[in-house]
């Protein structure tokens, strides 16, 4: 008699060890059971003897809706389910209006439970001015972080928050244990660069770097933590691409503020030369840094000292993609399809093991959106939420991938994996060639607070 809805035998990727004859058994969509050796019975047996079981990743920084014209919540959550993410967080500079207010928000929400194929939580932001009374109410509304920037880049989508009002905003968020995460750079440094460079006539693809320099980075950190700091909120940097960056971030925390720092993949995996390869589908704020700064970086994911990984997925269309002018083009690039293989890959490339891979693209993000211990483990009692990895030798082909562009940074980059299947409460979302879930399968995800958190 079968007592279980599925089980799955594999090498279970647990958050201290690997079990190589493990299985994990589903009932109701958690997880039910952890052993080893022979499974139980089960309505289905998946033997993915071999393969990796990791924990479904939490892509905690993407931008779905930023684009023009946008991929969109269904697009976006359809392309993590190829990735073997689970739960995307999407960012509130939406091209039709961030989201910055209860209203905007619940319409939001709206969309996600409409069309997401993957669950979904939500960031929130404010206006550039008299922003911070809105916060509470987003709050109510199920907001699981706020994004702010010290970098404008849009004065109504994504604006630079003064100082004045980014303290109003910790000192909001402080008491209600949200986190308040920030675009870092330094205004007045990369715009004084931009003009300079462009006068010169040095706006190649290489100038893109020379214009937001490792200190206008630093510089920004430094203001960040300390307004956190001053406010005795939670403060977080979203996306650090220098080792001086995450030095910042350790001084901090050792001296007791809530400080959190997040890298995205690229920032540990393509390097300056990889920029002069694929040109302004390289473009990303911040730049791709040199090739030792990234092993810099990766001595610091050995120590631990980072506190996830993220892709900052923003698939924009070839056509703002490819002016020669590299000021003229967007930044970003997508990534939820390669972020488990290429951080896999690095892992292995550094002799990391594959323990590291499950802390930073599941647990360490589930624990700062405060979805940990219903998500970013494989645990009893938690969602069966997990990607089967399969090790070997995979050339990716950006051509073959799901999200609504055919480009990527990473394209004819050789991983050490591929993701082979994603379960999403413990039904199969991805089987390795398509996607099975459907439009509404997602759910939005509230942060867990109280007794929820337990």
């Amino acid at each position: 008699m079968a007592g279980f809805d599925l089980v799955v035998k594999g090498k279970l990727v647990l958050p201290d060890r690997v079990i190589d004859d493990g299985y994990l058994a589903v009932s109701n969509g958690r997880i039910a059971k952890i052993g080893t050796g022979t499974p139980p019975n089960a309505k289905e047996t998946v033997d993915a003897s071999g393969k990796f079981v990791l924990p479904g990743a939490i892509d905690g920084q993407v931008h779905a809706g930023s684009q023009k014209p946008p991929e969109g919540i269904l697009r976006s959550t359809r392309a993590a389910a190829a990735g073997g993410v689970t739960t995307i967080i999407d960012m509130p500079y939406d091209g039709a209006g961030p989201v910055v207010d209860a209203e905007s928000f619940r319409a939001k929400v709206a969309v996600v439970e409409k069309e997401a194929m993957v669950d979904v939580g939500l960031f929130g932001t404010i206006r550039k001015e008299n922003g911070v009374k809105d916060i509470p109410g987003m709050i109510e509304a199920g907001a699981c972080a706020f994004k702010f920037s010290t970098y404008e880049s849009d004065p109504n989508r994504f604006p630079r928050i003064k100082p004045i009002d980014m303290l109003a905003a910790f000192q909001a968020l402080a008491p209600t244990g949200i986190g308040g995460g920030v675009h870092n750079e330094n205004q007045e440094m990369v715009d004084f660069l931009i003009q300079k460079l462009q006068a010169e006539g040095k706006t190649g693809p290489e100038a893109h770097g020379m214009s937001r320099p490792p200190i206008a980075e630093a510089l920004a950190m430094a203001e960040i933590y300390e307004l956190g700091a001053e406010a005795g909120s939670r403060v977080h940097v979203v996306h650090c691409s220098i080792p001086r960056g995450i030095e910042i971030t350790e001084s901090y925390k050792k001296r007791g503020v809530k400080a959190t720092v997040e890298v995205c993949v690229h920032y540990l995996m393509l390097d300056e030369d990889d920029v002069k390869r694929v040109g302004a589908f390289g473009k990303i704020n911040p730049p791709i840094r040199s090739r030792e700064m990234v092993e810099a970086m990766w001595g610091h994911v050995a120590a631990g000292h980072i506190d996830f990984v993220s892709t900052d997925h923003s698939p924009w269309p070839v056509e703002v993609k490819s002016n020669p002018n590299i000021f003229k083009n967007a930044s970003g690039a997508p990534g939820l399809e390669t972020l488990i293989p290429a951080l896999f890959t690095g892992c292995e490339q550094h002799g990391l093991p594959v323990t590291t891979v499950a802390k930073l693209i599941a647990e360490g993000p589930a624990k700062y959106f405060l979805l940990y211990p219903k998500k970013g483990v494989l645990r009893e009692g938690s969602d069966a939420d997990f990607a089967i990895v399969e090790p070997g030798r995979f050339k990716f082909d950006a051509r073959n991938t799901v999200t609504i562009v055919d480009w990527s940074p990473f394209d004819g980059k050789e991983f050490t994996c591929r993701v082979a299947a994603t379960y999403l409460r413990g039904r199969k979302v991805w089987d390795g060639k398509a996607v099975l879930s459907e439009p509404g399968y997602g759910k939005f995800l509230r942060p867990l607070r109280g007794a929820d958190a337990a």
